[in-house]
């Protein structure tokens, strides 16, 4: 699973931790270990229907189980908020009713005799899920724990697609169906769905018949013959229409609204590569029968790694344009992602939640595998230091574990530990035990517990027999230690005894980490690379050097998770930047730069950036550029002038014309008016943003070609410009707008939103606007500079004073900063 809802949330979610209120005491956080097996599942078989107006599911179950290393006499299944109707044993065609207790959690039925262990039996259960009634509580990671969503069910909502869908991860499948709701659980499965004949099912393994079950109703049943985990048993219904594709002779099916069908290819259609990919990776062969993938609306996590069929919120929806402007890191790293978890998190489960990081970790692992794959070292580098920026960027981060059997909620475990610093452990670790051994370890490690569970332990015994060396302390620092190395790494060369000394010095608390390096030294444009292990909070390391070195390079290959001081001078930045291979090599030299904006070698460097093949690192240098400077804007110009109008990447472009957009010089006009005609919402937003900045009353005639096909950038553009040259006529566009925008797309918005009804006389408009910028500011309160939105709302405030609707306005701003405030 990823959560993800686009750039905003995509940061502050996945960030998200959480922290007891203010004043009340710390409560121990308890151990949560494996939990105990008394009956295994075996297999799970569900008749269920709809009832669309009350939200409720009608099933019948018939699970069938077996005691666990000794007899046992009671069952307890997960079955949250249902009505049960009726618990019988089933013997043959013979129904035998069972005594059972029920809580609204916990269903414990009285089999009425001691089953012997591993003797198979089977239970019916009759009952109706009614997920709308229970009242669960959303976490921060997984934004609902109804496990089965009704959406628009009496099509209230005008052009919303009517949809059921399901999501079970942490432990959520158990409110539609009763289960033992664990990780170290595996059942096969057979699901009979009753649907109104229009719609299209979805579930786990097979479609294995279709049948008439009443007028304009249809049963399919769906047949998983493979045993997998409780929450990753799924179903989807709805008016999708099917784009079908083959891998290997097994179906890879992508199922996606009409209107979004024609680009299900465009989307998903490296799919079939990427299981032939992983699968040689990997040494084990896609597992399972066939492969899905389905795009749901109102999806309350980024997407679910479902066995067999992985299902999508809508950021994977994208018409022709729109796919313009999405990078690798928002669509296609997410398909990467939920595949490879058909490995890792479906074919061998993490054995408790506490050791999330073999589902988690190895998914987050396969977004650098593909990226590199697919587009070379400089993407997976690129998109390994995303996910570790991801990490540090939230202190919280930094005391937990990568191995937590310690939580308060599961929710908790979903978090940029087990994702993304977990993910770059195991990078870090292929890089220490090498390529080839390190994916012969993790075939052993498959093959070891295909269909079962894993944790860190196995997986640590396998890669120590591929490597033939003892690992514990690279787990036990890594995987069972919170935290990361802090380093200050400072150099001197020594004429006299022909040798470049490099000081590392550990400055983080606890003992020292050990951490097997590459250093290489650079001389007359030439590099020795030394291979050096740090192991003592002071470590001095003494390399050959008869002239002093023009480089050296600690962490040669940029895999360490740790946080750095490096020393260096610009001039060696610069170096690094011309000579050192790889892309976080070049983006540590222009991170150098930005760091030293009065420095004219620095903007050089920034210069030099502006050309770089890493389109990320064009666009790095770009957004870093000191444009204030007279000579640096005459130098800049030229360049950023042909990135805007040339450049193979549209985020450069619109980078660029960002950047352009900032000088305020009349002769980039036509530069602007040129990238209007772009294809790409961004370059377009990016340009009539531009063009405002010129001449408001040109960007505002311009706007209105846009009304009838916008999106993203080009939205809030549009309604910036409306905000800045506008009038009342524009409000209710402006309003609808926003309201049909994403959260990150909102935020975007505010600027011209504060802009107009800094100027409408209309109370209404006043109030819808007031009431939304508090909303916003409330609802992610945690995540945003609450004070610059006040100040937002002090800016309407203050243009309104002198008008008819001073006092009105007053008042409603004062509410809104006092529950703002209220909300921190």
């Amino acid at each position: 699973m990823f959560c993800l809802m686009r750039q905003f949330l995509l940061l502050v979610l996945c960030l998200s931790i959480l922290t007891p209120a203010v004043g009340q005491p710390l409560l121990p956080v308890p151990f949560r270990p494996a939990a105990r097996q008394v009956n295994l599942l075996v297999h799970t078989r569900l008749d269920v229907r709809f009832d669309y107006a009350k939200r409720y599911l009608y099933g019948r179950e018939w699970v069938t189980l077996k005691p666990h290393g000794q007899p046992t006499d009671t069952l307890r299944l997960d079955a949250k908020g249902m009505d049960i109707k009726a618990v019988a044993l089933m013997q043959g065609s013979t129904t035998t009713p069972l005594k059972y207790d029920y809580n609204q959690r916990q269903l414990l039925i009285r089999l009425g005799r001691a089953v012997p262990a591993d003797e198979a039996y089977t239970v019916y259960i009759e009952y109706t899920a009614k997920p709308d009634e229970l009242g669960t509580k959303a976490g921060a990671a997984i934004r609902g724990a109804k496990g089965l969503y009704f959406i628009n069910p009496d099509s209230a909502i005008k052009g919303k697609p009517v949809q059921i869908w399901t999501q079970g991860e942490p432990d959520a499948n158990s409110v539609w169906f009763p289960t033992i709701d664990e990780t170290n659980q595996k059942t096969t499965q057979e699901i009979s769905l009753t649907v109104p004949s229009k719609y299209v099912t979805l579930s786990n393994g097979q479609l294995v018949s279709q049948t008439p079950a009443g007028p304009g109703v249809r049963t399919d049943t769906w047949k998983m013959d493979q045993p997998h985990a409780p929450y990753l048993v799924m179903m989807a219904v709805g008016d999708f229409r099917i784009t079908k594709d083959m891998w290997r002779g097994k179906e890879v099916n992508y199922y996606l609204e009409p209107q979004y069908a024609p680009q299900a290819r465009a989307i998903f259609g490296k799919t079939p590569r990427m299981l032939e990919f992983f699968s040689q990776r990997l040494g084990v062969d896609f597992p399972w029968s066939k492969y899905s993938q389905v795009v749901c609306r109102d999806f309350v996590a980024g997407a679910m790694e479902n066995t067999t069929a992985s299902l999508f919120g809508e950021q994977a929806h994208g018409s022709a344009r729109e796919l313009l402007d999405w990078p690798y890191s928002l669509v296609e790293r997410e398909i990467a992602h939920e595949l490879f978890h058909h490995w890792f998190g479906d074919y061998v489960t993490a054995e408790s939640w506490g050791n999330l990081t073999i589902n988690e970790s190895f998914a987050n692992f396969s977004e650098v595998l593909w990226a590199e794959h697919e587009y070379g070292p400089d993407a997976g580098q690129q998109q390994a230091d995303l996910s570790l920026r991801t990490y540090f960027r939230n202190p919280a981060n930094f005391g937990k574990p990568l191995v937590r059997p310690q939580y308060r909620e599961k929710d908790e475990l979903f978090d940029a530990v087990t994702y993304q610093k977990g993910g770059n452990i195991l990078n870090m670790l292929r890089a220490y035990v090498g390529e080839d051994v390190f994916f012969r370890g993790l075939q052993q490690f498959l093959k070891q517990n295909a269909f079962g569970t894993g944790e860190p332990h196995q997986l640590r015994l396998a890669l120590e027999e591929a490597s033939g060396r003892d690992l514990n302390w690279f787990f036990n620092q890594w995987y069972y230690r919170a935290g990361h190395p802090v380093v200050t790494i400072a150099y001197q060369w020594d004429a006299a005894r022909q040798r470049q000394a490099v000081v590392v010095r550990q400055t983080q608390a606890g003992a020292p980490y050990v951490l097997p390096l590459a250093v290489d030294v650079y001389t007359n444009g030439r590099a020795r690379r030394y291979a050096t292990t740090l192991r003592h909070a002071v470590d001095t390391l003494y390399f050959p050097a008869a002239t002093k070195p023009d480089l050296v390079n600690v962490d040669a290959e940029k895999v360490l998770v740790w946080q750095k001081d490096d020393q260096k001078s610009l001039a060696e930045f610069a170096y690094q930047y011309r000579h050192a291979p790889s892309y976080l090599d070049r983006r540590e030299a222009l991170r150098a730069a930005q760091l030293q904006p009065t420095n004219p070698a620095a903007q050089r460097l920034l210069l030099a950036g502006l050309g770089d093949k890493s389109a990320a690192l064009r666009e790095m240098a770009i957004e870093l550029l000191d444009l204030k400077d007279a000579a640096r804007r005459r130098a800049a110009a030229p360049l950023l002038t042909k990135l805007a109008g040339a450049d193979a990447s549209v985020q450069v472009q619109a980078a660029a014309l960002n950047a352009l957009s900032s000088l305020k010089d009349q002769r980039n006009a036509p530069v602007f008016g040129k990238a209007l005609a772009s294809q790409s919402y961004r370059v377009q937003g990016a340009a009539l943003e531009g063009l405002a900045a010129l001449n408001p009353a040109q960007a505002l005639a311009r706007a209105t070609a846009f009304e009838t096909d916008n999106k993203g950038p080009l939205t809030a553009a549009l309604v910036n410009v409306y905000g800045q040259a506008g009038g009342p006529a524009h409000w209710p566009l402006m309003l609808a707008k926003y309201d049909a925008a994403t959260p990150p797309g909102r935020f975007e918005m505010l600027p011209g939103l504060a802009e107009i009804l800094g100027r409408l006389d209309d109370p209404t408009a006043l109030e819808q606007g007031i009431t939304r910028i508090r909303d916003l500011t409330v609802e992610y309160i945690k995540f945003v500079d609450s004070e610059r939105l006040i100040g937002l709302l002090r800016q309407i405030q203050t243009r309104q004073a002198v008008g008819p609707n001073a006092g009105a306005v007053a008042c409603m701003v004062d509410r809104a900063v006092a529950e703002i405030q209220a909300a921190k």
